[in-house]
Formats: C-alpha cells, sequence, structure tokens
C-alpha cells in the first residue's frame, strides 16, 4: 500500500493573532499533525491579566512550557508559577487561567493534546477583545465563543 504524501514543511501553520495585548502564534493545528497535536506559542507583555474568563476544558489537555519570564497559572485554586525551562500540564477538566505579575513580557509555548482548539477560537476571542478597545469585554460574547468551542467558562469567582 503506497503511502500517502504529506507537505512536511516547519511552522506550517504560522499565523500571529493579536488578542489585545497578547500574542498567539500557532506552529501547528490538528490540519497539520492529523489531530493528535495543537502548539501555539503565547507573548504576554507584563502586568497583564488572561482577558477571558478562567475556564476548563473536558477534550484535551494543555501543557504549558516557558521560554521567558514567568506566568502565574491558577489552577484548581492553586496558583503555579512556570518560568523557562518549566513545564505545567493542565489536565482535562480543571479550572485554570493565567496572569503575568512581572513587569517583564512572558513567552510560552502551550500544547494541546488531541488538536481539539485551534486559530479560529483565537481569531474570534481577539474581535470580542479587540472590539473592548482596552475596556472589559463582552464576557457573554466570550462565553458563547468559548462553549462552542468546547471550553467552559468558569463561574466569575474561579
Amino acid at each position: 500500500m503506497a503511502r500517502q504524501s504529506i507537505d512536511l514543511r516547519v511552522n506550517p501553520s504560522d499565523e500571529t493573532i493579536r488578542i489585545g495585548p497578547l500574542a498567539v502564534r500557532f506552529l501547528l493545528t490538528g490540519d497539520n499533525s492529523t489531530g493528535s497535536i495543537a502548539a501555539f506559542e503565547v507573548v504576554v507583555p507584563g502586568a497583564q491579566r488572561l482577558a477571558g474568563p478562567a475556564h476548563s476544558h473536558d477534550h484535551y489537555e494543555e501543557t504549558i512550557y516557558g521560554i521567558d519570564g514567568v506566568l502565574t497559572w491558577t489552577v484548581d485554586g492553586k496558583q503555579i508559577e512556570v518560568g523557562p525551562g518549566q513545564a505545567l500540564c493542565i489536565p482535562r477538566g480543571a479550572i485554570h487561567r493565567f496572569d503575568n505579575n512581572g513587569a517583564q513580557e512572558v513567552k510560552a509555548l502551550c500544547v494541546i493534546t488531541p488538536a481539539a482548539l485551534g486559530p479560529q477560537f483565537f481569531r474570534e476571542c481577539a474581535e470580542v477583545i479587540n472590539a473592548a478597545a482596552g475596556g472589559p469585554p463582552d464576557r457573554a460574547k466570550l462565553a458563547e465563543i468559548m462553549r462552542r468551542h468546547r471550553l467552559t467558562p468558569a463561574p466569575p469567582h474561579a
């Protein structure tokens, strides 16, 4: 049986999505990996919080690898700092969010296995967050986008 030819290249999904002050750059999507993995780089300027609500996902794990600076992740109420060379696996169902509590820009690699999330989720979130022009985004719209992409928004106090 002949093996199917695959177009192998570095960063086949290299796209930068600006979500307010954050930047998400997809390196691989499910389309590039037969659905097994999605990988993206996130850049978070100093003193920035995740604009969207804390959330969980039941269909994949998310592993964070620190490249530059330190992101503070809150996972099921526990704060965990992830710095350069450190990794954190967020299990399915765990409520999580992140904050850059320092002055330094942070860069991290996020890996989704299997690739149940892709760039379209971040493009849609960017529309809502960027439309808020630095003010609070429309939480109902963000929650609707999250649910449609199979993320579960956490209650506001989480």
